[in-house]
């Protein structure tokens, strides 16, 4: 079955609720050999992406979001436990996402991908702290930070992010990268929060991840607005004592 047909046929079974459709329709696509990977990032991924345009456009009411989500979320479920694996290659990824079911997915479906790929990931998931996500990427010390956000509401906090990670200069030669949902609607945003990459999708995750092995520092601004020098100051406090905690040299 020719993608573009798979995909369509699956996308009525997500809008009517029909979960045993679905994962009849998927599992007979992989049985005929559409491999794990292609059916996750060509159908699963794009019928979220879908279900998240439609419904913010209002062309589909929260109840049939909420079951179109679900059982796409079970079948990308399902379908990492089929993925190939590479062996471990060294890398590692921590993964972040925003508070809300879309989100959660999108993160979900790149952590399988790329644990497929040979990367070790840690899936953190939404509603922790930066002060805690500084803490904990200082312990494991990854390769590559991802936010995944669906939302526009939610850029300023990963701004305030990515600055405290480079003003505190933990894990400076990690690279972060901000992925799908509002940053494939506006793609600009990625280099006004001072990202080091900006992804589309989870294989274009991928892609530049496996392109950039090694960030560019950039030169870091601060924030415009009111109130500069007060926020400023609270600001250089709270790095300082991150620093302390970290045990991360000025000069670092």
């Amino acid at each position: 079955m020719e993608t573009i047909k798979l995909f369509k046929e699956y996308l009525e079974h997500l809008f009517a609720g029909r979960r045993a459709n679905a994962r009849e329709l998927i599992f007979s696509a992989h049985d005929r050999g559409f491999g794990a990977e292609r059916l996750l990032s060509l159908v699963v991924w794009p019928a979220m992406e879908q279900i998240d345009e439609l419904h913010r456009q209002n062309h589909i009411d929260r109840i049939t979001e909420h079951l179109a989500t679900r059982i796409n979320r079970q079948m990308a479920s399902q379908l990492q436990t089929v993925l190939p694996r590479k062996p471990k290659d060294g890398r590692r990824l921590v993964l972040l996402c925003g508070d809300d079911d879309i989100s959660e997915l999108g993160a979900q479906i790149c952590a399988d991908l790329f644990e497929s790929e040979g990367w070790t990931v840690f899936f953190v998931g939404p509603g922790v702290a930066n002060d805690e996500v500084l803490k904990f990427c200082g312990k494991v010390d990854p390769d590559l930070l991802i936010v995944y956000a669906s939302l526009g509401p939610e850029v300023p906090a990963v701004r305030k992010l990515i600055t405290l990670i480079r003003e505190v200069g933990i894990c400076e030669d990690m690279q972060i990268m901000v992925c799908g949902g509002i940053y494939a609607r506006a793609e600009e945003l990625g280099e006004e929060i001072m990202a080091d990459l900006t992804a589309q999708n989870v294989r274009d995750a991928i892609r530049q991840a496996d392109e950039n092995p090694t960030r560019v520092a950039r030169d870091r601004t601060l924030e415009p607005g009111r109130r500069r020098k007060r926020k400023r100051k609270a600001f250089t406090a709270r790095v300082e004592k991150l620093r302390q905690e970290l045990g991360v040299a000025e000069d670092e």
